[in-house]
């Protein structure tokens, strides 16, 4: 599926469960959205079990402020617990699935996202391992000088900051060097085209939520 139309469907169901309480639609969304991540992504299922772990703790405390001080506790807690991990399976199922670049590619051609946010979002990705390298090397330094630098203090991060502001001089450079110039026509090396097919997708699911919201009892 064209990941700008992939992106918008999360977002759109995100938003319709957020609006309406409903239980039947969050199981059915995790049902789905698990047997989807089963199906593509198989070798990431502990990414998955993860990411379960991680909001098992606010679910349940979602869950419990519900049942001993909500209105309707028990079923509020139930829905907002599952409301919960269909978030995080709907954000997995995208995020697991979807190459960052092609999501780039699609908002900057399909969505018209521009072209200097797209490039920067993605640089900024792409020197996320490098920025984590020179974070080691900062520590090293400051080790032999005497200077311990704590992950949790700020001096190290600002230290990194500086680095940074140096390698978006650098990106700016070689990107005009390639001949990017902002708000000018372009053409695309690797085309993504939102086809037919895409748009059944988009529309057949969207579909398939509201008739779940309209049968299904809340």
């Amino acid at each position: 599926m064209n990941p700008a139309l992939k992106l918008l469907l999360i977002v759109l169901i995100a938003f319709e469960i957020s609006l309406i309480p409903n239980l039947t639609i969050n199981l059915a969304l995790i049902i789905v959205c698990l047997g989807y991540l089963i199906w593509k992504q198989g070798r990431q299922l502990k990414t998955v079990g993860t990411f379960s772990l991680i909001a098992l703790l606010p679910a349940l405390g979602i869950f419990f402020s519900q049942v001993y001080y909500g209105t309707n506790g028990l079923y509020m807690g139930s829905v907002l617990f599952t409301r919960l991990y269909a978030y995080v399976y709907l954000g997995l199922s995208f995020s697991l699935t979807t190459p960052m670049l092609r999501l780039a590619q699609a908002l900057e051609q399909n969505a018209h996202v521009p072209s200097k946010f797209v490039y920067g979002v993605l640089a900024a990705i792409n020197l996320v391992p490098r920025f984590q390298q020179e974070l080691k090397v900062i520590r090293a330094s400051g080790n032999m000088r005497g200077q311990v630098l704590h992950p949790w203090g700020p001096t190290i991060y600002f230290k990194a900051l500086v680095v940074a502001l140096g390698w978006s001089n650098h990106l700016a450079r070689a990107m005009e060097s390639q001949g990017f110039v902002e708000d000018q026509p372009r053409t695309f090396a690797n085309p993504i085209r939102i086809t037919k097919r895409d748009w059944l997708v988009l529309l057949g699911a969207l579909v398939l939520v509201q008739l779940v919201l309209f049968l299904a009892p809340a």
